[in-house]
């Protein structure tokens, strides 16, 4: 038996008024997501424990077993160990967004989705300028900075305060003054950077500095074939995902066309999940995108990238022995552009059937698994 989880990122939502009083999930049209639910079982997951943030860091963790009490450190350290950076004793990463702050408030918290090329532009002059920290590129505005002889800080998404005065979610305590003084620094080198002068010609918005958030040291993971006995595969455009997958001892499956925005290539991903399952148990599918539209607030990006997905569902549905579920990590409400708390709608194929016909937040509800604690899933699926 091989098993395929497919995570939207963000995709579960609330009723809204536009759709008719339906979600996002309820008003898509999503045969194959749909199929799931009405061939196999449903239920909701709590992904994220009490005193934690709704961070992807902390679901994805708690969805693939790890529990985040014993486990997190931060998400910076996770994205840098999928950036091949080694952590030594006493330095903290840091997530780094390219950021637009203009009048004093966030106004993007991805600088117009700023390219892989531009921002790592950006940050290697800043590097240049800086002794002590380091920079490295991410992928478009996500970002890693490593603090030497670090202590911490307190700190906030940047995607969590759009269009909110940054005064009281300034880093806070321990590295405070050293991240604020790089925030300092950033803002004057990308003043009058070429980079920026380009973005503004071309009408895009500018990078007009940093934003560091979520450091800390390196964690440790149990490997995932000594806790679960079998081989295990990560796909997705995000360094955040690709890290956990390198503590973890997964294997990172590249995918041309996987950009972790709403122009992913979905069908790639299918396809490159269903033939990593010829030499892998288990392959993990996220997608970011239907993450992304939720923070826009676009209600016709979200259903769009939810229904991209579902097309995609159908090329691992058409693979025989397969146990497939489908869930996203947290609820990314395009109400509040930012991530909630809330149970997300599960549905699993190949555990049986209940009576649920649809793949939905109010369907999987009724499911016959219940309510379920993320950490437990994998034991679920895998049994």
């Amino acid at each position: 038996m091989k098993y395929v989880i497919i995570l939207g990122d963000g995709m579960a939502d609330e009723p809204l008024a536009e759709l008719g009083g339906k979600t996002p999930l309820e008003y898509a049209d999503i045969p194959n997501m749909d199929r799931i639910a009405r061939e196999g079982r449903c239920g909701m997951l709590r992904t994220v424990p009490e005193g934690f943030d709704p961070g992807s860091d902390i679901a994805n963790l708690s969805i693939l077993g790890y529990d985040p009490r014993t486990t997190y450190t931060g998400r910076g350290p996770l994205e840098a160990a999928s950036m091949g950076v080694t952590l030594q004793e006493g330095e903290f990463a840091y997530r780094c967004n390219l950021v637009t702050i203009r009048d004093g408030t966030i106004e993007d918290f991805n600088a117009g989705h700023i390219s892989s090329t531009e921002g790592a532009e950006l940050l290697r002059d800043l590097d240049a300028a800086l002794d002590d920290i380091r920079f490295y590129p991410g992928v478009g505005y996500r970002n890693l900075m490593v603090v030497p002889g670090a202590l911490g800080a307190e700190t906030t998404p940047p995607h969590d305060i759009i269009g909110q005065p940054i005064g009281e979610f300034l880093p806070r305590g321990g590295d405070a003054g050293v991240l604020l003084d790089c925030m300092e620094r950033a803002e004057e080198i990308f003043a009058d950077h070429p980079v920026n002068r380009h973005r503004l010609e071309e009408g895009s918005l500018p990078a007009t500095g940093i934003w560091p958030w979520s450091g800390g040291k390196k964690p440790s993971l149990a490997p995932f074939r000594e806790k679960y006995g079998l081989s295990g595969g990560m796909i997705s455009a995000v360094d955040l995902l690709r890290g956990i997958a390198c503590l973890a001892g997964m294997e990172v499956i590249d995918v041309p066309g996987a950009t972790g925005f709403l122009d992913t290539d979905y069908e790639a991903k299918a396809r490159y999940a269903v033939e990593a399952l010829d030499r892998l148990d288990f392959v993990y599918v996220h997608v970011e995108a239907p993450d992304e539209a939720g923070h826009m607030g676009s209600v016709e990006e979200k259903v769009r990238a939810i229904e991209r997905l579902d097309e995609a569902i159908g090329i691992v549905l058409d693979r025989p022995d397969t146990t497939i579920a489908v869930l996203p990590d947290h609820p990314t409400p395009v109400r509040y552009k930012t991530h909630t708390m809330d149970p997300v709608p599960f549905a699993l194929l190949g555990k049986g059937r209940d009576d649920v016909a649809a793949y939905s937040e109010r369907d999987a509800a009724k499911g016959s698994f219940g309510l379920m604690q993320a950490p437990d899933f994998l034991t679920l699926l895998f049994s």
